[in-house]
């Protein structure tokens, strides 16, 4: 079993029955913008965020690319098994703009997340470090207990 996995892969949305109600909403979503269902990855116009993990024997080690998001911008939530990275680019071409300084304005601004499973892992030893544009976090796994075991003596 591997822990860290995304939830919903894209190969499971291609398996799923024609629903026109789910598509009239993915199709709203994609319009007005917004967080989408599970299935789908584009959040108002940007794409995910990628990642990489790394099986390291005891732990695994997660890399995500964040290029220019600052620190603060960036937040790692623990609920129970499931662990979510989202960060958020604020946009200040739109002060700029009114002065007419830009030309052209592409970068994109708004909001990323991605969830991941986290149930084999040591919750309260999860390490987080960012640096150039890269967020990585060491996860130890858990410790497989073996239970001992023994015979009790009847009285």
């Amino acid at each position: 079993m591997f822990e860290l996995r995304p939830f919903e892969h894209r190969a499971t949305r291609a398996m799923r029955p024609y629903d026109p109600f789910r598509e009239m909403e993915d199709l709203e979503r994609a319009f007005f913008g917004g967080r989408p269902f599970a299935g789908t990855r584009d959040f108002g116009g940007l794409t995910e965020f990628k990642t990489d993990i790394q099986d390291k024997g005891d732990s695994y080690l997660l890399e995500a690319d964040l290029p220019g998001f600052k620190k603060e911008d960036i937040h790692i939530d623990l609920d129970g098994e499931t662990m979510t990275i989202s960060a958020e680019r604020h946009s200040d071409h739109e002060e700029k703009d009114k002065e007419g300084n830009y030309l052209r304005c592409e970068r994109s601004y708004g909001s990323y997340q991605r969830s991941f499973d986290i149930s084999g892992i040591e919750e309260g030893e999860i390490q987080a470090a960012y640096t150039d544009g890269v967020l990585k976090l060491t996860m130890p796994k858990k410790r497989q207990t073996v239970s001992s075991a023994r015979r009790l003596e009847i009285q």
